[in-house]
């Protein structure tokens, strides 16, 4: 299996598209790095930004207009959705384009200082009002969860058969990449075993949070972008936030803001483990699908070394 390439679109296709969606006037359309499963450029349209992303994977930006909307309202510097739908063989989604730029482009200084305003959002994502709401997993175009449980969604996302998304025929890793099936049996395993303190809590969760997909002018959050968004314990966010940051000694951090903010999460250390390995496993077989070795070198020994606190 060959690593993932994200589609090609011509130039004047991206402009077709933008003049019969916002009519026209889109200057300075231009590539933008980063989105591993999506082609992403900018636009300006007089003074406001813009972006656009294309995907042909089967369901792409499907629940990004309803997640635009639950957000509003909560104090969460999310994009808002202009359009969205088929252009050709592709999906495509227009959005607001958020001022800043990535957090990891800040200094360390600036990463640090900025801690306490990205644990006041974790706090206000999980806190998004999803009562109307039902199911665990991947959120929906109806606004739903897929899976009844979070124990059912675990065990769906790691099987073989996964016909018509990004992982389908993934067990052809094993045998034509780096991927290791011992190793992965064994994380697998640690993860059902752990994931009976994650499976009771339901919240909105963004599901890829970290200083790639938070933005800031330095001083403050702008905007988070780019979630894999689902229902379930949102202790998976602080767990990414972690992984992607080990050197701000996320947790003990974090437990100090909780202890100043008079919040108690209840065990939160026996949820990290479950959240490490939650999303931990979907790194591994990512990394071998994309030739990351370094990656996926470096998070198999994390995880292999991961039974307690």
């Amino acid at each position: 299996m060959t690593a993932y390439e994200k589609p090609e679109v011509a130039m004047n296709d991206i402009e077709s598209l933008l003049r019969s969606q916002l009519g026209p006037g889109a200057v300075e359309i231009t590539p933008m790095d980063g989105g591993n499963m999506s082609n992403v450029y900018s636009f300006r349209i007089a003074d406001q930004g813009f972006v656009v992303k294309f995907s042909d994977l089967d369901g792409a930006y499907a629940t990004d207009q309803f997640v635009s909307n639950l957000l509003s309202g909560h104090d969460i510097p999310f994009p808002r959705c202009l359009a969205s739908g088929q252009f050709g063989l592709l999906n495509y989604i227009i959005m607001e384009r958020m001022q800043g730029h990535n957090l990891s482009e800040c200094s360390m200084e600036e990463q640090e200082q900025q801690l306490p305003e990205l644990f006041r959002l974790l706090t206000n994502l999980a806190n998004v009002d999803i009562r109307s709401t039902n199911g665990y997993g991947w959120i929906g175009s109806d606004g739903n969860g897929a899976y009844g449980s979070w124990r059912d969604f675990v065990a769906a996302a790691y099987a073989e058969d996964q016909t018509g998304t990004f992982w389908e025929n993934w067990h052809d890793l094993f045998q034509t990449t780096f991927l290791e099936r011992d190793i992965f049996e064994e994380v697998y395993n640690r993860l059902m075993s752990w994931l009976t303190y994650n499976e009771s809590n339901r919240s909105f969760v963004h599901g890829d949070f970290h200083q790639w997909n938070v933005l800031s002018d330095g001083t403050r959050i702008t905007g988070i972008i780019d979630g894999n968004c689902m229902y379930g314990d949102p202790v998976v966010d602080l767990a990414v936030l972690d992984r992607h940051m080990p050197w701000m000694g996320m947790i003990e951090t974090y437990e100090n803001y909780l202890a100043k903010e008079n919040i108690v999460i209840p065990y939160l250390r026996e949820r990290l483990i479950g959240a490490y390995y939650y999303k931990g496993l979907d790194g591994l077989r990512f990394y071998a699908k994309m030739g990351w070795k370094d990656a996926y070198d470096e998070t198999r020994a994390f995880l292999l070394n991961l039974k307690s606190y």
